[in-house]
């Protein structure tokens, strides 16, 4: 509730196939699957997702996390793909704070609140670190960590130690507490906190009449107390200076903010999400400097999951940033001496998730310029000369390649790439060699999924209710009989901004749907998957397209593939099944009390039932405000976004799923649905399954087990009955 050279500003790109994929990508053919077989969902549970991917200081291996069903370990694998990877740890407690020792030898990690160590053979056992003092940090390349000492009501001590010769020394005394001991990008400073307050927990209580009074939902509102001050002060040793940043938080930048060592770029962005800005900050004075900014009409679209904040060259060179000013989503850059920001990037595509090699020279990324949307590459582009400044594509063919990561070296990119054959994995390309073979680290797929039998997405569009054209991605089955008509299943992705990929969906939480439908297209449905208005990968006039209209023509954008499935002679309009997860659970509600007949049956995965609700909730309301305003000042929107004052018009069965735990959209949604369905005479058609303890993204074995199995019974019940 999130992804190119003048073949970017072309907007073109050539697509490998076939035998060229497999060469260029190591991808299996159809021929190359040894075994065909149904997929089994219990096979489905044991796709693997890779993530937070970590080089050694060496570039010669690659710490990663892997889940499993929500269990996540800690692997190495080596960067050229040598040997598969070995697990560090086994017993699934989170894992955070990883990180290389100076000569790749030894990696080191944060789980339980205790920081361990561990020669990553896969031999060796992780052991505490037994590093002095609190808080202690690494310096950007490993050599040293910078420490707290001081006994408790003395003054703090800030200490560096030495991890090559073990030295310890003294840089600095502070005579209040200090916290958050960290370095500059840089190595040559060190940062700390002190003061602030811990700021306040609200409890809020909702108890419905209906509910009972011995059960109580609870929403526990975080309220931010005064920010704590912050300090710097030389590794080398001397007074710690205040850092001044002009008033307000940092905002949502990525990677680094110093420029030098008195200068920081600070992002900040309005309450009601109209304005972003960027500024320059002299730490020492607080005066600021407006780099960029970006005024709405509507509200600031760009997804977190984008890194778009601004970021400092290595070299202190240059400002890095995302911008959609034209409409797109494009990377931009400015002297951090001065000057206006320059377009790199341009066309009719968004080039997200930006980072800088380490030298500071060249910027990769990865962007969706093609025909195809949801098909991401990635790019590189040198920033010197300016006029040969044009960004080279390094990856192509099927599929979506994103979050690219540089080698210490900067000669290698590291990425996730998924396709139509393969779920997430780790790949590594050389970005310093033309045409160079990718080199794949992880399979996450387990082998008793025949990958000849997965079907592709093919890419359509259709008309929606104001005549624009909304695209979707259709599935249909392998050696399906087109002479005779067959039941489908619409999926409506959540989050509202989010899309579907050419293939695996990038995201771990909406990739455990690509693959259940990858299951039911073996059941002999026809799947089909619209990118209604407010998706990303459109620009943001489609992202945008939601403002004060929620629950309108974003839904009947989705609504409306019910009248493109009639138009293809092998789908049975009359067996029509629709299903979607949050903000598609909620246009799931609306489906079926706005079209109460189109759809044959529907399944409710954790959506929004009123989104008066949705913006009484602490978590939400800000961002619903941006979107639709209050609800005393827009009534009328507010009453087309909730499907529950509508649910006396159901006349279809109704499977709804929530787990007890959801944040993001809480469980008392649900309950106050089912509540009125029984209200309104509607039991009979209305299934509810809870699940205890569980949040919206479904992750434990347990739940997946019972709500893919329960899916499937559902709509073969409802869609296919003879089966």
């Amino acid at each position: 509730m999130l992804v190119n050279s003048s073949l970017i500003r072309a907007g073109a790109i050539v697509a490998i196939a076939g035998a060229a994929l497999v060469a260029a990508t190591g991808l299996p053919t159809e021929a190359q699957s040894a075994k065909v077989g149904k997929i089994a969902i219990d096979a489905l549970i044991d796709i693997k997702h890779p993530s937070n991917p970590v080089w050694s200081r060496d570039s010669r291996s690659v710490a990663f996390m892997w889940e499993r069903a929500g269990v996540s370990n800690l692997y190495v694998v080596p960067a050229d793909g040598s040997a598969k990877p070995i697990a560090i740890t086994k017993d699934g407690r989170a894992v955070v704070g990883v990180t290389w020792s100076h000569d790749s030898k030894a990696l080191y990690f944060t789980t339980g609140g205790t920081m361990m160590k561990v020669v990553p053979d896969g031999a060796h056992a992780p052991e505490p670190a037994q590093f002095p003092g609190r808080g202690a940090t690494f310096s950007p390349d490993g050599t040293r960590i910078v420490y707290l000492g001081g006994s408790t009501g003395q003054p703090s001590e800030i200490r560096i130690r030495s991890l090559v010769d073990g030295a310890d020394r003294l840089v600095a005394t502070f005579t209040g507490a200090a916290g958050g001991v960290t370095w500059t990008p840089d190595g040559k400073r060190v940062t700390f906190t002190s003061g602030g307050g811990r700021g306040q927990s609200i409890r809020h209580e909702q108890t419905p009449d209906y509910s009972g009074s011995k059960i109580i939902y609870t929403v526990t509102e975080n309220v931010a107390g005064p920010p704590a001050d912050t300090y710097v002060v030389a590794e080398s040793g001397g007074t710690p200076l205040k850092i001044n940043t002009g008033g307000g938080g940092g905002g949502r930048g990525g990677g680094n903010r110093w420029i030098d060592t008195t200068r920081m770029v600070v992002d900040r962005q309005t309450p009601d999400f109209k304005r972003r800005s960027i500024f320059v900050v002299n730490t020492s004075s607080g005066e600021q400097t407006l780099l960029h900014e970006d005024v709405k009409t509507t509200f600031w679209s760009m997804v977190g999951g984008a890194a778009g904040g601004s970021q400092v060259s290595p070299d202190g060179k240059w400002i890095s940033f995302l911008s959609d000013r034209d409409g797109w989503d494009h990377l931009y850059v400015a002297p951090a001496g001065g000057g206006a920001p320059e377009q790199v990037t341009s066309g009719r595509f968004e080039a997200w998730r930006p980072q800088w090699s380490p030298d500071g020279t060249r910027i990769a990324f990865d962007s969706n310029a093609g025909d195809n949307p949801g098909s991401r590459h990635i790019g590189v582009v040198a920033l010197e000369p300016r006029a040969s400044r044009v960004p080279k594509m390094i990856t192509s063919g099927r599929g979506a390649d994103i979050q690219p990561v540089w080698s210490p070296d900067g000669r290698k990119i590291l990425y996730q790439h998924s396709d139509p054959w393969n779920s997430a994995d780790l790949y590594v390309v050389d970005a310093t060699t033309p045409n160079a073979k990718p080199l794949r680290l992880t399979d996450s797929m387990p082998a008793s999924i025949d990958k000849s039998q997965l079907v592709e997405p093919q890419l359509v569009h259709y008309k929606g209710p104001d005549g624009k054209d909304v695209p979707a991605y259709l599935f249909v089955p392998k050696a399906l009989n087109r002479a005779t008509k067959h039941p489908a299943i619409v999926w409506i992705h959540g989050d509202g901004v989010n899309q579907n990929y050419d293939g695996w969906h990038v995201q771990r939480n909406y990739a455990v749907y690509y693959s259940v439908h990858q299951y039911l297209l073996q059941q002999g449905y026809v799947v089909i998957a619209p990118d209604y208005r407010g998706s990303i990968g459109y620009g943001s006039a489609w992202r945008e397209g939601v403002y004060m209209d929620v629950g309108g023509k974003d839904f009947r954008d989705a609504a409306l593939v019910s009248e493109y499935l009639k138009t293809l002679p092998y789908v049975d309009a009359n067996r029509l099944g629709v299903w979607g997860l949050s903000y598609g659970g909620f246009f799931t509600l609306l489906a079926v009390t706005e079209y109460p007949t189109a759809y044959r049956a529907a399944i409710d995965v954790a959506g929004v039932a009123d989104y008066a609700m949705y913006y009484d909730d602490p978590f939400h309301g800000s961002w619903t405000e941006s979107r639709i305003g209050k609800p005393d000042q827009n009534p009328q929107v507010y009453a087309q976004a909730s499907p529950v004052s509508h649910i006396d018009k159901l006349v279809r069965p109704l499977l709804v799923l929530h787990g007890t735990a959801d944040v993001n959209v809480p469980y008392l949604h649900s309950v106050r649905l089912i509540d009125a369905a029984l209200k309104a005479g509607k039991g009979d058609l209305v299934e509810f399954m809870t699940y205890p303890g569980e949040f919206h993204y479904f992750t434990r074995e347990h739940v997946l087990r019972d709500a893919w199995n329960r899916a499937d019974r559902f709509f073969a019940k409802h869609l296919t009955p003879g089966r």
